[in-house]
């Protein structure tokens, strides 16, 4: 990567905010990935704009990144600008029933909020642990509950670098997936509309899910969440269990005994171990039930 352009991207977004060869192990949730070329911390939609505008300029590869909970990195990592919206994109407010966050507000915290404002409908998202612009990108969901559900609408940065805001019903919400997620459109805010609720009885809910989770969920290990999407009229854990899997591994990376439908880090897994464990896992469950999982996690860098 040539020094001009990363001059260019740290007088656009301040020295601070820009890391070089940043391991990308430190900003997902399997605890996986090698260096990005560079790593940048905008703090305002405006930087982001011109950090993008740069890279397409000169060509270099970009990825926008949240929590980094549904990604597997290359352990080559990236070569390219990574665009962190977490720390710096956190407001949140509260009126008359409705809830506005910024995109790199966490669903937990969110949910949270919505508690001590009495506020219910995202308790099912109180343990999924990503944010807002990720969530709403791919219509996340639990228990029965899912971002379309609530959200009213989304203020997102276009493919042409312009700022719109557009109701949820212009959003093609489906089974994780979204027009934002089919135009590359970048989440900036969302609005969701909840209603009035006994703030106790919410907090009840978000206790039993999360002893649910603890319960049936291998939460000691680092992971994706769930690997694979849910095979209509199927459950992928399911199919992955009956297909004798429980416990493989390739690697440090297992299939979880705790829940097979989650790719486990068991502490010195690589990427490539997990990418390798879920080809395996697909060509068996293909094999042996004429079902092709569709992984949920993304991979970055392969």
């Amino acid at each position: 990567m040539k020094d001009s352009f990363i001059k260019k991207i740290i007088e656009a977004a301040g020295a601070a905010a820009v890391m070089t060869d940043e391991p990308m192990e430190r900003h997902t949730t399997f605890r996986i990935g090698g260096p990005a070329d560079l790593f940048v911390r905008p703090e305002r939609t405006e930087q982001i704009i011109r950090i993008l505008d740069l890279c397409r300029q000169e060509e270099v590869p970009y990825f926008l990144l949240g929590n980094g909970s549904n990604l597997l990195v290359s352990d080559a990592g990236y070569r390219g600008v990574i665009l962190q919206l977490d720390q710096n994109f956190q407001a949140c407010r509260q009126e008359a029933g409705k809830i506005t966050a910024q995109s790199g507000l966490l669903l937990a915290k969110m949910a949270s909020l919505a508690r001590e404002a009495s506020l219910t409908g995202l308790e099912f998202a109180s343990g999924i642990p990503g944010t807002v612009g990720g969530a709403v990108a791919m219509n996340a969901g639990a228990y029965g509950g899912e971002m379309r559900d609530i959200l009213q609408k989304v203020t997102v940065l276009t493919g042409d670098l312009e700022v719109r805001t557009l109701p949820a019903e212009e959003l093609d919400l489906g089974y994780r997936h979204s027009r934002i997620m089919d135009e590359n459109w970048i989440v900036l805010e969302a609005e969701f509309a909840l209603e009035e609720g006994d703030p106790e009885e919410i907090r009840t809910r978000m206790e039993e899910l999360r002893t649910e989770r603890q319960t049936k969920q291998p939460l000691e290990y680092p992971s994706a969440g769930s690997t694979f999407k849910r095979p209509e009229g199927y459950f992928a854990g399911k199919l992955i269990m009956d297909a004798g899997l429980a416990g493989f591994s390739a690697g440090d990376a297992q299939v979880s005994e705790k829940h097979c439908g989650f790719v486990i880090n068991r502490g010195c897994a690589t990427a490539e171990d997990v990418y390798t464990l879920i080809e395996k896992v697909q060509e068996r469950v293909q094999e042996q039930f004429g079902v092709l999982l569709e992984p949920e996690v993304r991979f970055l860098g392969f």
